[in-house]
This record gives C-alpha cells, structure tokens and sequence, in this order.
C-alpha cells in the first residue's frame, strides 16, 4: 500500500460509499458513490470535476468501465440501462441504450456492468430475474446472449463485473456463486475457477476483477475484505488486506482498477476511501 486518501462526506473530492471505478488512458480515475455522483480524480486523488446521472431516486450506478473511444461507460442500474458520457461528463445519448425493464433481448434486468471487445461490441451484464450477459454491436444492435440464474456452470448468481481481455475473452466474477467464469465473444464457457470460503485462492462474495495485460487476474472480494492476484489459471500469487479501518486494511471494497503503471487503486468502500497498492 502506497497512498490512502478520501473521507466521507457529500462536497467534492469526499465520497458516500464509493462502489465502481474506471480509469482512462491519461490515468484519470472516474469513481461513483451512493450520491450518484461520478467524480475524476488523477492517480494521486486530486479532485478534477464531477457530474450525477440524471435519476437515481431509485438507485444508483453500479459499474463503470472506459471504452476505446475514451467514453464512459456507465451501468445505471436501477433504470435498466447503460449511460455514455464524454470525459468531461457530457451525455452521449447516440451510445446509449436499454432503459426498459424485461427478460426480451434488449430489454434489462439490473444491469451491473458493460465492456467492449476489440470490435466494439458491447457485452452487458445484469441480475435479478434474468442473471445474465447480452452482447450487442457497436451501434447497439443485440447481438447474442448468454447465461440465466443458477449455480451450474454457464449460469450466474449476481455477475457483478465484467472484464475483456485482448484475445476477446470475456471475464466474469460471479459473486454469489463465488467464482470466476470465461468465456469467448459467443458466450462459450472456457474456463472456470473458485470456490466459497475464506482460505487464501478460495473467494467470498468477488465483486470486480482486473486483468495487467502480464498474465495476472486482481479480485477484490466484499465479503472477505481483501484482494487477491491470480494467474489466469486461477492459481493464488498473492494476498493483501485484512478486515479493519486501518491503512492497509479494508471494508467492504467494492472495486478496483488497474492503471498504467500496475497500480491498482482500490475502493475501500465502506471506509469511504481510495487505497493504492502495489504487489
């Protein structure tokens, strides 16, 4: 751990449970809390600027993620949709789409997160009735789905986030069954890994995942208020933070991101802060 910052508080630079992150091609952290609030940082947690979604009386967004046009990507969660923003915060409404609740392709559940391919597709992740992944093209046509809720393999229990790797795999940490799933641009199971429990290698409620381009996976586990870095293969390399309020220690963290120096910055959520860490 190299740098702790932010408290809790409502006035630009503070947060109020901050629970998703994305960071951009200039190390800019984009991170939204329970206020609504999508807030940019630099890497070093200066405050830049900041914007809210139009509604979230109902909820708030849940996942973010950054595009290769440098847009945001943000899962509106509780309104059935997935919000586009320019790096200054501008709606983009021509990237955005969904906003009608159903089990019909195109229709959501509660979405939790989106990610784009090498193609610019966009796979979209939701749970609720539905628990599953849609895949739509880069003017928002669907595509193909996959996925419905359960336990067996192929199916989910809260797919919370998603990650693309460079070969078009699509990365999954299925929370609330506790594991890890992978799968090609068709939705194909390729690979799996986790089980439940609190030993080292073993997940507890995986809400974010994130690749380093160098062959390792970083998962931050809710319920087990740490990270852990993987090999693809699921194979534990390392393990860091233990339950607390201390620097170092987490509580609840909800996400992380990867920056371009390996970085990862970790949204210790219910401590409402930023934690920097390096393994």
């Amino acid at each position: 751990m190299d740098l702790v910052w932010g408290q809790q508080g409502i006035t630009p630079g503070r947060f109020q449970k901050p629970r998703a992150i994305a960071i951009d091609a200039e190390d800019h952290l984009y991170i939204v809390d329970m206020t609504a609030r999508i807030q940019v940082f630099d890497a070093d947690g200066r405050y830049l600027r900041s914007w809210k979604t139009p509604m979230s009386k109902n909820g708030r967004p849940s996942g973010l993620s950054i595009s290769a046009s440098q847009h945001l990507l943000v899962a509106d969660t509780h309104y059935y949709r997935v919000l586009a923003y320019d790096a200054q915060g501008q709606a983009l409404e021509s990237e955005t789409f969904g906003g009608e609740m159903g089990h019909l392709p195109g229709q959501f559940g509660f979405v939790t997160d989106a990610a784009e391919d090498s193609q610019g597709n966009i796979y979209v992740a939701e749970y609720g009735d539905f628990d599953r992944i849609q895949k739509f093209s880069p003017q928002r046509e669907f595509l193909h789905q996959w996925g419905s809720h359960g336990s067996e393999l192929g199916q989910f229990r809260r797919p919370q986030n998603l990650a693309v790797d460079k070969l078009d795999r699509i990365w999954v940490v299925d929370a609330c069954n506790h594991r890890v799933q992978v799968f090609d641009d068709e939705g194909n199971l390729l690979l799996h890994w986790g089980t439940e429990g609190t030993e080292i290698g073993q997940l507890y409620y995986p809400y974010d995942l994130a690749l380093d381009g160098q062959g390792h996976i970083y998962i931050c586990e809710y319920g087990n208020h740490r990270v852990q870095k993987f090999t693809l293969e699921g194979t534990p390399v390392a393990c860091w933070g233990t339950n607390g309020r201390d620097p170092g220690q987490l509580h609840n963290p909800w996400a992380l991101a990867c920056d371009s120096r390996g970085r990862l910055h970790v949204l210790d959520s219910s401590n409402h802060r930023i934690q920097r860490v390096v393994f």
